[in-house]
């Protein structure tokens, strides 16, 4: 049975399919799988997983959090180690005086090593299987938070669109779409969503200024966002993840965001705190899903019964059979939008590739 929209992207606990994993990813309700370090044991390892993650639904989405720098699962066997966005921003204002100055000016010089880095990341991760990363991060770096550091570009987020829309070329260009996180911003609190749940005081107007501006400048390339665990109370009293004020009204509507919009993870402390309350991982996806997100990601639960998985698996078909969520067929074309639909090159062959072989040089 194929769902008329399969909204949950879950994880798996080790680095082969169980039976039961089969029979989870083989649900209709889900459209994807999430993968993590734990997953990794070696390229040939990781290209049959996927093979074997394909072989039970083809349309299955897999997606990794490959940034680059401390975020990257993938490291050993030949993967290359992508450096920190915050390395891009510094290129950008080096202006070519640095010790690695090439011609032309910093700016033009990150650029160019940013469209490197996201088709690097990205043909690389294809040539294992791997459909999708939830990158870049378009967070502004106002030197608050731990969680993003050195995982943002700039603080300036002229200078964050403009390497974002670099490294989405570059990703493209590898047959891979794009992440755009944490909408509207995720920077400028010192709270990890994690743990925690972030509170951003500032006015609309000062948001969509600064930390939100980067979204509708990459409107024509931007393909996916992922909205931030956080608080913005002159706005909304509800997570922009849940809220309808942020998601359609601000994102959709008047930024004219037509992408797809994934939850972040729903086990994370600032996703399962609503009003003050404790609420089920069903409930929060599908307050995650009215709220306006198309697809609602469930990670880390897979590890041992994997209890909280099946619970939200039950819970959702429960929903659906009382009528209580409405399967969203625009939010399964968005879904489905983000699947390569090109064929990945080979990693022996990829390893020979002039185009390749440049962009390993431009990086920093």
């Amino acid at each position: 049975m194929t769902a008329l929209h399969a909204p949950l992207i879950i994880d798996i606990a080790g680095k082969a399919l169980t039976d039961t994993d089969r029979s989870r990813l083989a649900h209709p309700l889900v459209g994807g799988i999430i993968l993590f370090t734990r997953n990794w044991e070696n390229r040939a390892q990781l290209v049959q997983l996927c093979a074997d993650i394909k072989a039970v639904k083809e349309d299955l989405l897999i997606c990794v959090d490959h940034e680059g720098g401390r975020v990257q699962r993938f490291k050993t066997d030949g993967f290359t180690h992508i450096p920190p966005m915050r390395a891009l921003g510094q290129m950008w204002m080096d202006d070519g005086q640095g010790k690695k100055r090439r011609k032309g000016s910093g700016a033009m010089h990150a650029m160019n090593a940013a469209t490197a880095a996201g088709y690097v990341l990205g043909s690389e991760l294809r040539a294992c299987g791997v459909d999708f990363s939830f990158t870049p991060v378009l967070d502004l770096d106002y030197g608050e938070s731990s969680v993003i550091g050195d995982r943002s570009f700039h603080s300036d987020p002229r200078v964050v669109a403009a390497l974002a829309k670099s490294v989405m070329h570059g990703l493209l260009q590898a047959g891979m779409g794009n992440c755009g996180k944490h909408f509207p911003g995720h920077g400028h609190v010192k709270a990890d969503s994690h743990t925690d749940m972030p509170v951003d005081k500032r006015k609309l107007k000062k948001i969509l200024g600064e930390d939100a501006a980067p979204y509708p400048w990459l409107s024509s390339v931007l393909t996916a966002v992922m909205p931030a665990h956080v608080i913005y109370p002159k706005v909304d009293k509800l997570p922009a993840g849940f809220s309808k004020v942020w998601l359609r009204e601000i994102l959709r509507g008047e930024l004219r965001y037509d992408g797809a919009i994934f939850s972040d993870d729903l086990s994370m402390e600032a996703a399962r705190r609503i009003d003050g309350q404790v609420i089920s991982y069903t409930e929060a996806a599908l307050r995650a899903l009215e709220a306006g997100c198309d697809m609602v990601l469930l990670c880390n639960q897979s590890l041992g019964l994997g209890e909280h998985v099946d619970e939200l698996l039950e819970g959702m078909d429960e929903a659906l059979r009382t009528g209580r969520w409405q399967p969203d067929i625009d939010s399964e074309s968005r879904r489905l939008a983000l699947l390569p639909d090109t064929v990945p090159q080979p990693w022996d062959d990829l390893m020979h590739q002039p185009a390749y072989l440049q962009a390993l040089d431009m990086l920093p």
